[in-house]
This record gives C-alpha cells, sequence and structure tokens, in this order.
C-alpha cells in the first residue's frame, strides 16, 4: 500500500507551488476546499466520517496536481461524492451539485463547465487513479474516544476536555496534519492541548505500567513533547489566521489548451511520499490562560455524556453551519479549465495485488475486449479408428484357446 505521510520539505515542494502558487496561498485553498466539503456534507446531513475521508481524499489529490490544473471546488465535490460511497452514505452527484451551487458564487460555480455532472464523474475516475483505489481512511475520533475512556479524573473536567480535543480534531482536518501523522498521533497531541486549555491534568488511568511515564505511552511509544508541540502549533495557528483581514482573492486560473488536457498522465508511483515520519522544528506552546476556545469552523462543543465506557458517546452526526460572521475566503477563478466534458476517459485498470495502476491518458478509448480469433474449418481433434468388424483379433491369428474347464473342488464332504 503506498505512504501518505510526507516530509515538511515535501509540503513546500508541491505541484501547486511548482505551478506559481506561493506556500500561504496553498494553504488558503486547501482550507477554503476542506471547509467546502465540510459546509456540503453538513448541509447534506452527511456523517463526520464521510466528510474528514472526503477532506483526506482532496489533500491527497493536492499532493500529485497543482490548483491551477483541477479547480479545488470541483474536486471538493468529486471527493465527497466518492466518501459517500466509501463511508457507505451515498448521495447522487446531483444532488450534491445542487447543494454546492447554494453555497457557491456564480462566479466560482462557473468553474464546473456547462455539464457540472459530467465534470465530477470525469474527475472521480482520476481521483480513483491518483489515490492508488487506496479508500479505506482512518481518522483521529475513534482513537480519541478509546483514549478518553481509559483517563481517570474529575468526569466534568475530563467531558469537557474531551469536547474541546474533539473540536480540535475537526479543525484540524483544514491542515495538512493527515499529509504528517498517523491518526493515533493526532489524537494524542490534540488531547494534550486541550488537556491543557481546560486544566485538566491526568493523574492516572486504567492499564498503567511502571514503564510508563505519561499516559499516551501506553497507546503511542517513542512520542517526544516536541512532536506533540508541533503538531498543536499547527492547530492553533488556524485560530490566529481566522482573526486576520480578508484574504485577496485567488488569481485568475490561467487557461489550459486542448493539446495540453489531453497530456494530463496520472502519476503510477508516489515518489514523493517518505517512509519515516517528519518531527519538523517545533517550538514551545505559547501560556493561554482561557479555559475555553472557540472553533475555527464555527462547531458547538460536543455534548460528550459519557466516557467511562458504560454509556456510548454522543456526538454530532454532522457538522453545523458556520456562523454568518466567519471571515469568508472570496477566492474567484476567471475562466474554466477543466477539460471539456467530451473527452472520453477510459475505465482504470486495477492490479489487485499492489493496488498500483498503469497510467491513464485521455484520449481514444483502447477497445476494451480483443476480437474473436476466427473459427478454422479443420477439426478439433482426429477420430479414433476402431474395427468395423466384430473380431478384434488380425486376420490369420487363431483366437486363444478357452481356459481349461476343472471340476470344482469340494470344500465340503458330500453329505449321506
Amino acid at each position: 500500500m503506498p505512504c501518505w505521510y510526507y516530509e515538511k520539505k515535501e509540503l513546500r515542494n508541491t505541484p501547486s507551488i511548482q505551478d506559481g502558487i506561493d506556500y500561504e496561498t496553498e494553504c488558503r485553498y486547501r482550507k477554503e476546499g476542506a471547509r467546502f466539503i465540510i459546509d456540503t456534507g453538513s448541509k447534506m446531513d452527511l456523517g463526520y466520517n464521510t466528510m474528514a475521508t472526503g477532506v483526506v481524499y482532496f489533500h491527497r489529490f493536492y499532493m500529485f496536481y497543482s490548483f491551477k490544473q483541477f479547480p479545488r471546488y470541483v474536486t471538493a465535490c468529486c471527493c465527497l461524492f466518492l466518501a459517500g460511497k466509501v463511508e457507505e452514505t451515498p448521495k447522487k452527484c446531483k444532488d450534491i451539485i445542487k447543494t454546492a451551487k447554494t453555497l457557491l458564487t456564480e462566479q466560482k460555480f462557473m468553474t464546473f463547465g456547462e455539464d457540472p455532472k459530467e465534470e465530477v464523474m470525469t474527475l472521480e475516475r482520476i481521483l480513483l487513479q491518483t489515490i492508488k483505489f487506496d479508500l479505506q481512511v482512518e481518522h483521529p475520533y475513534s482513537y480519541l474516544l478509546k483514549y478518553a475512556k481509559c483517563l481517570k479524573g474529575d468526569k466534568p473536567k475530563l467531558h469537557k476536555m474531551v469536547q474541546m480535543a474533539w473540536t480540535f480534531v475537526n479543525d484540524s482536518l483544514c491542515t495538512t496534519l493527515s499529509l504528517q501523522w498517523e491518526p493515533e498521533i493526532i489524537a494524542v497531541a490534540l488531547m494534550y492541548l486541550a488537556g491543557k486549555l481546560s486544566k485538566f491534568e491526568v493523574v492516572d488511568w486504567n492499564g498503567r505500567l511502571p514503564k510508563h511515564l505519561r499516559w499516551w505511552d501506553m497507546f503511542v511509544e517513542d512520542v517526544t513533547m516536541d512532536l506533540l508541540e508541533d503538531i498543536c502549533h499547527q492547530v492553533l495557528d488556524l485560530y490566529s489566521q481566522a482573526n486576520n483581514a480578508k484574504p485577496p482573492d485567488s488569481p485568475p486560473m490561467t487557461p489550459t489548451n486542448h493539446a495540453n488536457r489531453e497530456n494530463i498522465v496520472v502519476p503510477t508511483t508516489i515518489d514523493s511520499a517518505s517512509n519515516t515520519p517528519n518531527a519538523g522544528t517545533p517550538s514551545k506552546l505559547p501560556k493561554i490562560e482561557t479555559s475555553t476556545i472557540q472553533p475555527s469552523n464555527g462547531c458547538p462543543s460536543v455534548d460528550i455524556s459519557a466516557v467511562d465506557g458504560t454509556k456510548p458517546l454522543e456526538i454530532p452526526t454532522h457538522y453545523p453551519p458556520y456562523p454568518t460572521n466567519f471571515a469568508p475566503a472570496p477566492a474567484q477563478y476567471a475562466t474554466a479549465v477543466f477539460p471539456p466534458t467530451n473527452i472520453s476517459v477510459p475505465p482504470p485498470s486495477v492490479n489487485a495485488m499492489n493496488h498500483i495502476v498503469s497510467a491513464m491518458r485521455l484520449g481514444p478509448t483502447p477497445p476494451i475486449r480483443p476480437q474473436p480469433p476466427t473459427p478454422s474449418t479443420a477439426p478439433q481433434f482426429q477420430p479414433y479408428g476402431y474395427p468395423t468388424n466384430a473380431t478384434y483379433f488380425p486376420p490369420g491369428n487363431p483366437a486363444p484357446p478357452p481356459p481349461p474347464t476343472n471340476p470344482p473342488r469340494a470344500y465340503y464332504p458330500s453329505q449321506p
């Protein structure tokens, strides 16, 4: 299976950056796409796992393609459409497009082209090959609840900490943390951050052993404080960016001619993925006096009823809509650059052994099946020559004599 975790230097050398988009603008595009997926999914009553899976697909896709090559709102709809089928909460493509149209301005919706449904369906095949058909994605939500049930302490404070950590997990979807660290590490780091802000100190936990110095050592080994603080800083940066001034408009998209569109090739290998995670260069966490924090995506705190395992946690099934005073990012495209709808895309080829598929090129479709062979007039087998007469011995050779007739042996004496 492919590795989806990257070094920080690789995240600063993406196809978008190579295409002339600076790092800050790319981060804003990723944030806008993630929030658009959450907004659309919330309006369609999709679960949080479905929306989170769509966001992860979105981040992985743009590790191979530039934002100038594929408009982010078309890609976001495609990712949500695919995630709905993977998480068994499918929605019709036309319904997703209809909902997206209510959330976008007319100029942004122009990026969908003349036939939005065909644009999304065409991009779905490219998306599947780009993510190597690796559809199953794990999220920090399940690990957050699992770890919280093992902690001991004041129940109200523990509930408050879990609520805050859940909000941090929601907001982390707007960052590239899912491309840097495993969900277990993200869950531990955001629980650590929520514990600091809610003033909940973990003193004891279930299953504690003498070798466990901290509570997360029981679940994840070799996690340093510098690593946790680096993850916490990336989430806290979202709240400082939410209070900044209105971001500039998105630059106009560079039109792509028809010849270049036909040369789009889906990568068959992941060259920039790293097998070794990166701890980065973290710094110390600032001291925050407040005990509560407002989520950057407008989601209210989750009402957690219990974490002792006797009663299931009551978690929201979808994200609430963002408040009206939330600072939008009115990124606008001048012209649509998505490939025209009349390009026929061949069905993707799947290798069941390692999920690596061959490159797909937009162009004439090859024949799906080879032509059947021309039937031959020659018989398929030669008949066996059986004798025509009843005797199986050649002429001139007499048949063997019959066996001698011996009298039967008397096994028992004759009875008088």
